[in-house]
């Protein structure tokens, strides 16, 4: 059993226009030319109306309206600095999200190096001195 085709946009019109005019799904699936089972699958989806699909955001435009207020004021602050501002401000998100969400708004931002560039070995290596 294989996947059936999806139905063009003139079959979803005609079945939408039939439907609201109370027409039967048999006799809808003879005028669109498609079967009994799409027409019912095609009116139940539009009959729940498909929202967003994925994760929900854990900021409201107004955590974002913060963040952008904080980023524009400071602009050379690198993101774990402005994350601490917009934690303070009270916004519970996470370092990545906050970082994600200042790219969308547009906005170039830095990553602090979290470790050296050279560990304690390397170090001995270069200068054996110290």
């Amino acid at each position: 059993m294989g996947k059936t085709a999806d139905l063009t946009v003139v079959q979803k019109m005609t079945i939408d226009t039939l439907h609201k005019e109370g027409k039967t799904q048999k006799v809808i699936a003879k005028e669109a030319g498609c079967s009994q089972s799409s027409v019912s699958k095609h009116i139940n989806r539009e009959a729940k109306g498909r929202k967003r699909c994925g994760r929900k955001k854990c900021t409201s435009n107004r955590d974002n309206c913060t963040l952008e207020r904080i980023v524009k004021q400071n602009p050379f602050k690198n993101v774990r600095e402005i994350h601490k501002e917009w934690t303070a401000a009270g916004v519970s998100a996470s370092r990545t999200t906050t970082h994600r969400c200042m790219q969308d708004m547009g906005f170039g931002c830095r990553i602090p190096c979290v470790k050296p560039l050279l560990n304690n070995r390397q170090c001995q290596k270069r200068y054996p001195c110290s």
